[in-house]
């Protein structure tokens, strides 16, 4: 069985910016133990938005790496985040961790309580 985690907003902006030794080690760790990283596209793209550019290379870097998977916003998955309601943002990470039966990596499991124990949540400490 393949392992993976989805990545959230919170967890790509404190890889990128270094604010989480966790977040680092487990991107790391995944990359050694050859563990699958989804990243939303909604993710990636507020994640974008919300980190001074300076930090743009390191979510390059992550992108690049061999075990990074980016789920696209297409028409499918635009059904299926249409269906579970909640901010598209959620919904799009909420789907991807429901979906491989993987826990999604947050630094704020608040935003996911509206999907109840649908979806596992692995909290950045």
């Amino acid at each position: 069985m393949i392992n993976g985690r989805v990545l959230d907003t919170s967890a790509l902006v404190a890889f990128a910016r270094r604010e989480s030794v966790y977040a680092d080690a487990l991107v790391w760790t995944a990359v050694e133990e050859t563990i699958v990283l989804v990243i939303p596209s909604t993710a990636m793209a507020a994640a974008l938005t919300q980190l001074d550019p300076k930090y743009h290379p390191v979510l390059e870097v992550l992108l690049n790496l061999p075990v990074t998977v980016v789920d696209p916003l297409d028409a499918r998955r635009a059904r299926t985040l249409g269906q579970l309601g909640g901010p598209q943002l959620d919904a799009h990470a909420a789907a991807c961790a429901q979906e491989r039966g993987w826990p999604v990596v947050t630094g704020d499991a608040d935003r996911y309580a509206e999907f109840g124990d649908r979806v596992e949540i692995e909290v950045l400490p």
